[in-house]
């Protein structure tokens, strides 16, 4: 994509989230007057946000621009909530999450002068709750609907409410949301309430909802609501479909790390190895998530490249302890290595972060560290809401088979196998092993019995 392009597209998503937020903000409250600029200089999360970019992009010019207007502006205030949206965008698009810490510091100098200004706590609830901050941003997002009470206010909190694993409460936060604004922002997380529940159709519904709502002035939530419908449509096995919405998603968003990282998943599905390493190699590139490394080293052994291989998982083990904790917890405990490691992590993510995932990690790594009984405890708790994932009935069959329920074990291995496209290579192959292990038990303990 040409460089102006891709800021036209960045800065018309932030305009528009921007103008979406300002609109919700005109309708149910006043806006308080914004401090005179001489104030500006007083307050450090003021002074912070208005040091300008170092970039020479089309998007760090326009930054600048929108920083001369505050410094010159006797009344900045609203300027300063369309540089924290601005920042967001960026930050999506850039999949850049260290912009957060810019976004957070945008609501701080406006709280500094503004106190209980509705704009900055969204901003800065938002600033947390990307940054994985859920009990600090938990507060904020409850202070919001008990006094504002818009629409963006009520999908904060579901979101947070989600990640906190109180999932009846962040449904209800959902649809309080979608009641006062249909849109795709509040379809595309009713979708996702749906697919928790199990319900993997209606997502599919609710998400096709999302993506007709939206358009190229909307072009990252937009393309990023294509790709939760790749995902749906990959695990309903109709992969002609879900690599339409991945090329629907890279049509808006050209070089989206996201949807390429599903155009390698579905390219390895339909065994198409080599592809899907350029795919990921691509999306890797771009985003380097310890997921995406993960999925990447286990293509490049697929495809018989292990040198590359051994290279890529000893890059996602040098920092994906520090940028994404839980996965790396996965990763350690599906490939057995530093159990404690694992655990200690994982248990420092729930702490923090409770939703049925974390729970199916910390089962995994206690499986791991050989915590039979503990980890089954977890695993079921994940499983409680009905999802319909690869990975918890894999781990919950892994775990079974270990507590020595052979039954169980083959009848979880079933269900995950039905959905093996959507497991990583490393855990497919575990997965095919455990499933012969699991039908040899029970026909031996048959062949006894005759006896």
């Amino acid at each position: 994509m040409k460089k102006g392009i891709q800021f036209f597209l960045v800065f018309a998503v932030a305009n528009l989230l921007w103008t979406n937020v300002r609109a919700e903000n005109k309708s149910t409250e006043k806006s308080a007057a914004s401090p005179p600029v001489s104030v500006l200089s007083t307050c450090t999360a003021c002074k912070i946000i208005l040091i300008p970019p170092r970039g020479q992009a089309e998007s760090d010019k326009e930054i600048l621009k929108l920083q001369q207007k505050i410094k010159t502006s006797p009344f900045p205030g609203h300027l300063l909530e369309r540089l924290g949206w601005l920042l967001v965008s960026r930050a999506r698009s850039a999949n850049d999450p260290g912009l957060y810490n810019l976004v957070e510091q945008c609501a701080l100098c406006i709280e500094a002068h503004q106190p209980e200004s509705s704009a900055a706590l969204l901003l800065r609830g938002h600033a947390l709750q990307s940054l994985h901050r859920f009990k600090e941003a938990e507060p904020i997002a409850r202070k919001l609907v008990e006094k504002r009470g818009s629409s963006f206010d009520f999908g904060l909190l579901g979101d947070i409410l989600m990640d906190r694993g109180q999932v009846t409460q962040g449904i209800a936060a959902y649809q309080k949301m979608m009641d006062l604004k249909p849109d795709l922002h509040s379809y595309t997380r009713a979708a996702h309430a749906r697919w928790i529940k199990g319900d993997v159709e209606g997502a599919v519904e609710l998400i096709s909802m999302a993506t007709a709502a939206g358009s190229s002035l909307n072009a990252e939530p937009t393309a990023w609501s294509y790709t939760r419908r790749a995902a749906y449509e990959l695990q309903l096995g109709r992969l002609a479909d879900s690599f339409r919405s991945v090329r629907a998603a890279l049509r808006l968003q050209p070089d989206y790390a996201a949807a390429l990282f599903f155009q390698g998943r579905i390219e390895l599905a339909q065994g198409q190895t080599n592809d899907a390493v350029k795919s990921l190699q691509r999306a890797a590139t771009l985003n380097p998530l310890p997921e995406y490394q993960w999925l990447l080293a286990d293509a490049l052994e697929l495809a018989g490249k292990h040198d590359e291989a051994v290279a890529f998982a000893s890059n996602l083990k040098k920092r994906a302890a520090q940028e994404d904790p839980r996965t790396f917890a996965l990763y350690l405990a599906t490939r057995r290595e530093k159990p404690k490691t694992a655990l200690k992590l994982i248990e420092r993510e729930l702490s923090e972060r409770a939703d049925i995932f974390t729970r199916d990690a910390l089962a995994w790594a206690l499986l791991a560290a050989g915590k039979f009984s503990e980890a089954r405890t977890q695993s079921n708790l994940a499983l409680a809401e009905g999802t319909e994932d690869a990975r918890l009935f894999f781990h919950a069959a892994m775990i079974a088979e270990a507590i020595g329920n052979s039954q169980e074990a083959l009848a979880l291995s079933q269900k995950a196998t039905a959905l093996r496209q959507m497991l990583f290579p490393s855990e497919q192959n575990q997965l095919a092993e455990l499933k012969g292990r699991s039908a040899g038990a029970i026909a031996q303990a048959e062949n006894i019995g005759k006896k």
